[in-house]
């Protein structure tokens, strides 16, 4: 196994991805654990995309069309057509089969005629996933934990609050950057939350080194897998561990491998998918105005309902285009036309659908990807662009270990001005990006020499703000002095001092009001940074 530092498995672990889920293995618990996949499953008939391609009547309208099934089997040859079948799979994740994996397969199967709902729905949901799993280099399967999940359902909400297809519980949401507000929840937006599932998969990848301990870890948290390790005396195998996980984490990955299972081999259990009534070909506009779906729906002739459901983050039916752009997905076909008649849709009972308009201040320009979410940091009230004169642009490539945090103190310069000089939307950085930076004239040969100098080296190079200096950032020493150790002064902040033992967590529980997300997103700091930290580094901790 190979396990990163212990401060990105406390601080991941202490922030779980997912609420944990009511699987458990023993007829005691079990029951509650398949009867929330059912609640799952059944939430899918009462879709709009569902409920308007069957006919009006009793709950017999939601009964799907069976093919006539292979003759019944006794339950030794049903199992050895379930191993050869799953051996069969040409997948990375070993397909294991016992029991328990048994009792899934059937439940999807067999006990829940729902789905064949699931499996209609896939073709929206699948194809969207495989995209973005495939970017990461993860392996495609993992699509099938979201079925598991939610049902593919992007409105699933647990018990324990977790949301969306990726059930993200709030604090993990926010610490992968997704955004949750009165307006907007990108839990539930599909793409979003998929390349945040995916950058937890691949960090928890990175510390296991094993798809069924991240699987496992994606349940209940990366402490619950490593707690479990231990007390099994070192062991690393998923089957080996399974007695010491928590008790509704040890049917998670039977349930995942019966829910692949059923996906694939559907056919030879006689189910018929019900496809969905709703357009799978879609595309996104930027919407920079604040709208109401009812104004796209009502100019445009295309249902409210449809809107509803591929535009599922918005809470309230309203896109609030005018803080920032935001997207607005629709039939593909539609797209061209939304462009056309915006201007009319923008003024269609504008009072009426949103009423009293709000005074908003509009952000800098600047370029935007696709899945953008950041503000440089700020609110778009707070942010000024950064003036550029009598200063001289110099060119950084990122190395290895560096941060926003970093390059912004190795050259004086704010963190958002950094971004906002590169068209940064997170807090991600590339080895071999180059980065823009503009510094005043008369220092620039000092600036310049920054890019050839290694981490301690830059580091020992610039001294961070000191009392001595009355609070203003000094132009740094040459190169191999030693780096000061007094507590920079800003009265914006307050400064920790990271002592032994800690954590953004840790911290954050000795600061009311703040919480490991704010730490991180105020700092400029990725997952991987974070492994870096260092006793006696000073960070920010914003005042409440």
């Amino acid at each position: 196994m190979r396990l990163k530092s212990s401060l990105i498995v406390a601080l991941v672990a202490l922030s779980s991805l997912t609420a944990q889920a009511q699987y458990a293995p023993d007829a005691s618990t079990s029951y509650t654990a398949m009867e929330q996949q059912s609640e799952f499953l059944d939430s899918l008939v009462h879709s709009w995309y569902f409920k308007r391609n069957v006919a009006v009547g009793t709950d017999k309208k939601y009964e799907p069309t069976f093919r006539s099934a292979a003759p019944a089997m006794s339950d030794s040859a049903m199992d050895l057509v379930y191993i050869k079948r799953l051996e069969s799979l040409p997948t990375i994740f070993p397909m294991t089969y016992n029991a328990n994996v048994k009792t899934w397969i059937e439940l999807y199967t067999k006990r829940n005629r729902r789905t064949p709902y699931l499996i209609g729905l896939s073709d929206y949901y699948f194809p969207i996933m495989e995209e973005i799993l495939d970017s990461y280099g993860l392996p495609l399967e993992l699509k099938y934990l979201s079925v598991i999940e939610s049902a593919l359902n992007p409105r699933a909400t647990s018990r324990a609050g977790a949301v969306g297809l990726w059930q993200f519980i709030y604090s993990t949401g926010k610490m992968y950057d997704l955004e949750i507000s009165s307006m907007v929840d990108e839990r539930r937006d599909p793409i979003k939350a998929t390349h945040a599932a995916c950058q937890f998969l691949k960090d928890m990848y990175g510390v296991y080194g094993d798809w069924a301990l991240v699987i496992a870890a994606y349940n209940c948290g990366p402490g619950n897998v490593n707690k479990a390790i231990s007390r099994s005396g070192g062991k690393t195998d998923y089957w080996e561990i399974y007695p010491y996980l928590p008790r509704e984490t040890r049917d998670y990955v039977p349930a995942y491998i019966g829910a692949l299972y059923t996906m694939t081999f559907y056919e030879e259990h006689g189910l018929v998918p019900v496809k969905p009534d709703m357009n799978i070909f879609t595309d996104t506009v930027m919407v920079k105005e604040k709208v109401h779906l009812m104004q796209v729906a009502e100019v445009m002739g295309i249902p409210f309902e449809e809107l509803v459901e591929l535009n599922p983050q918005y809470r309230k039916y309203i896109i609030p285009g005018n803080s920032r752009p935001y997207p607005l997905r629709l039939p593909v076909k539609q797209t061209a036309r939304f462009v056309a008649m915006q201007q009319n849709i923008y003024n269609y009972q504008d009072s009426t659908l949103l009423g009293k308009k709000e005074m908003v201040v509009t952000p800098p320009e600047f370029k935007r990807s696709k899945y953008d979410t950041y503000s440089y940091g700020t609110t778009t009230s707070e942010y000024t662009a950064p003036s550029t004169t009598g200063k001289k642009k110099v060119t950084y490539t990122v190395k290895q270990g560096d941060t926003y945090g970093y390059i912004a103190s190795w050259f004086h310069v704010k963190v958002s001005d950094v971004k906002y000089w590169n068209n940064a939307v997170s807090n991600k950085l590339s080895l071999g990006q180059s980065l823009e930076i503009w510094v005043p004239i008369k220092k620039y040969d000092h600036y310049a020499k920054l890019d050839a100098l290694n981490f301690e080296q830059k580091q020992a190079a610039t001294e961070l703000v000191t009392a001595s200096t009355g609070g203003k950032k000094t132009t740094g020493s040459a190169p191999g002095s030693k780096v000061s150790s007094n507590k920079p002064v800003d009265n914006s902040y307050v400064w920790h001092k990271i002592q032994s033992g800690d954590n953004l967590w840790t911290i954050a529980q000795r600061y009311p009001g703040v919480s490991d997300a704010d730490i991180k997103r105020i700092n400029g700091f990725t997952n991987a940074d974070l492994t870096r930290l260092q006793t006696g580094q000073y960070i920010k901790i914003k005042k409440k």
